[in-house]
């Protein structure tokens, strides 16, 4: 089963239907908070100053807030960054990085900028990752294996006591990235205690982000949690001068703003499950995700809910033939979504139409 070098798209005529709700990428629906907006403000005006070499201060910061010592902790360009220094560092040409599919588009990019060859293995029919597949799928060539819990795009969830038999039964020379971008957005489940498993599995890495519940997406910053010898290695592979000033004080600043911040996680987690309720209720089978976003799944129209989305001017993350990620946007938004996808709605999209993903979408030619 191949990936594509990179997300496919079609030749097609203009858009006809202007975009009115973008929710495509999973970004947040609020901008930075404004004690985070004036330590931006006050980051630019020193903007002809170059950042620390590396970003030490940042990674004190981010060590500190998650109670660990910086020497178990990475920062970078966003996750997908500091993925990559993990890459460059541990695979190669004639290396193997085994990952579900779908799942982060980045994750066989990533791969094959180093040289290694991406081993998709094929989602579960309700979506989740099959680990018992995953792990048949390592060998001698593998250096990389890649879990994502939430899932994206479907939004399941690895159960604590599933991962810690997966890392038991990996080899201890396959690093396991397990990436949390979405871990914010998770409710009524119990999570897996990271540092603790990071402690007993020096094979294991944690990516984190600030771009989804903080709402940083724009500004590139994401971390890793490991132990001390894996983390090392990854910051061999650090850009110097790679994470700006700006980023520094944003993050720093949602730091110290936590309980705003959780309270926006609060709304944006409301808003999902009323729009999962009420898609539920339309006949749509919406599973219990846990990010930021719906996922809406063949066998159910999803071809058919892509285009009228694009109709109505709701920008989606359309996977043809698959299904549709919608990410969960203000109440609006969320609305407009509704209204689209009322099977009245739906059905009359279909027929010539085509695929959302065949118009132009620019949330299509973007990784998320």
């Amino acid at each position: 089963m191949e990936t594509p070098a990179r997300p496919v798209d079609t030749p097609v005529p203009p858009v006809e239907t202007p975009v009115l709700h973008r929710l495509a990428l999973n970004e947040s629906p609020y901008p930075p908070l404004r004690s985070v907006r004036g330590a931006m403000r006050r980051a630019a005006a020193r903007a002809h100053r170059y950042p620390q070499f590396y970003p030490d201060d940042l990674t004190e910061a981010v060590a500190a807030w998650c109670g660990v010592g910086p020497e178990q902790v990475a920062v970078g360009s966003g996750s997908v960054g500091v993925a990559l220094q993990l890459l460059r560092a541990a695979a190669g040409p004639g290396d193997t990085v085994v990952h579900a599919w779908r799942t982060f588009d980045a994750y066989p990019l990533l791969a094959r900028m180093t040289g290694a060859r991406s081993v998709p293995v094929p989602l579960t029919a309700d979506g989740h990752q099959d680990l018992d597949g995953l792990l048949a799928a390592i060998d001698q060539r593998t250096r990389v294996v890649v879990l994502c819990s939430p899932h994206n795009p479907t939004g399941s969830l690895v159960p604590p006591g599933a991962l810690r038999e997966f890392l038991h039964r990996v080899p201890r020379h396959v690093i396991v990235v397990l990436d949390e971008a979405y871990v914010e957005f998770a409710r009524g489940v119990r999570l897996p205690d990271v540092i603790a498993l990071s402690a007993a599995h020096p094979n294991l890495l944690v990516l984190r982000t600030f771009s989804k519940a903080y709402g940083l997406a724009a500004l590139r910053v994401g971390y890793g949690l490991g132990g001390a010898e894996l983390v090392a290695r990854i910051r061999e592979q650090q850009l110097p001068f790679g994470v700006n000033a700006v980023a520094t004080a944003a993050v720093r600043a949602s730091l110290r703003a936590g309980d705003e911040l959780r309270a926006r996680v609060e709304r944006i987690v409301a808003e999902r499950d009323r729009l999962r309720d009420e898609l539920a209720g339309l006949g749509w089978r919406v599973g219990a995700g846990h990010a930021n976003s719906v996922w809406l799944a063949a066998p159910d129209p999803v071809d058919r809910a892509a285009a009228a989305l694009a109709a109505a001017g709701v920008q989606a993350r359309h996977y043809p033939g698959e299904g549709v990620r919608l990410t969960v946007g203000g109440r609006a938004a969320n609305d407009a979504v509704l209204a689209a996808l009322s099977h009245g709605a739906a059905l009359s999209h279909a027929g010539d139409r085509g695929h959302a993903g065949d118009r132009g979408h620019a949330g299509d030619r973007q990784l998320v």
